[in-house]
């Protein structure tokens, strides 16, 4: 990790949750923020460190997850540029619940958490906002929750390549999901074994479903893959 001049565009000209800073606390948060980046698979942060900060994806992806039995990873969200995260724990007054680090090389600002608080408890559009989207976070969790408990394997496939597809979006090609991820981290995002989400992937493949070029993944029947996910 490494500290590096701002020269990204302001928190409040990327992310509408700043956009009612008044000028005296855009002057406070320009005062405060660091832009830092990190290499591909650094930790951010790990479940349980001292909430200090805040952070904002300005560039690259971020992996939110926890570890559970032998250190298996789940990944919860993959965070793309401009999404905010860190903030829940540092307004409860907690350790951070999970574990976040470089999907592959990003920059990131990150804000104090005494700044941070600054501004939710002084200005009431920013505090309406952050409480926006904790309650979107949760909905996310929620339903997350039910996909990864009851749906079976081929449904929680199809529900990851749908959420990667609707975060990311298609290369140019208007196939190809713009996003390179390894068979095990889809298998983490799934919860399921890497061997299965590999075999699933290929069944998928073998319907027409996906095409598989490497490492990236063609979306070639999103109707389908919506019909298996809603189907669990």
């Amino acid at each position: 990790m490494k500290k590096e001049e701002v020269v990204f565009a302001p928190m409040w000209e990327l992310n509408p949750v700043w956009e009612s800073l008044t000028e005296d606390e855009r002057e406070l948060v320009a005062q405060h923020v660091e832009k830092v980046h990190y290499a591909k698979n650094e930790i951010i942060h790990h479940d349980g460190d001292e909430s200090r900060w805040i952070w904002m994806v300005l560039s690259g992806k971020v992996r939110i997850y926890k570890e559970g039995i032998g250190q298996r990873q789940q990944i919860i969200r993959l965070l793309k540029p401009y999404d905010i995260f860190g903030y829940r724990a540092c307004i409860a007054n907690e350790g951070y619940n999970s574990s976040a680090s470089a999907f592959e090389a990003c920059d990131v600002f990150r804000l104090d958490r005494e700044t941070f608080l600054e501004l939710v408890r002084n200005n009431g559009q920013v505090c309406y906002r952050v409480m926006k989207m904790m309650a979107q976070d949760l909905a996310i969790s929620e339903l997350q929750t039910v996909n990864l408990t009851q749906k079976h394997i081929r449904g929680r496939l199809a529900e990851s390549l749908l959420l990667l597809l609707k975060n990311y979006g298609y290369e140019e090609d208007g196939v190809t999901l713009a996003m390179i991820l390894s068979r095990e981290d889809l298998a983490n995002m799934s919860n399921m074994t890497t061997s299965n989400a590999i075999r699933t992937l290929s069944q998928f493949a073998q319907e027409g479903l996906v095409g598989i070029k490497g490492k990236r993944i063609e979306i070639l029947d999103e109707k389908e893959l919506e019909h298996i996910s809603r189907l669990g």
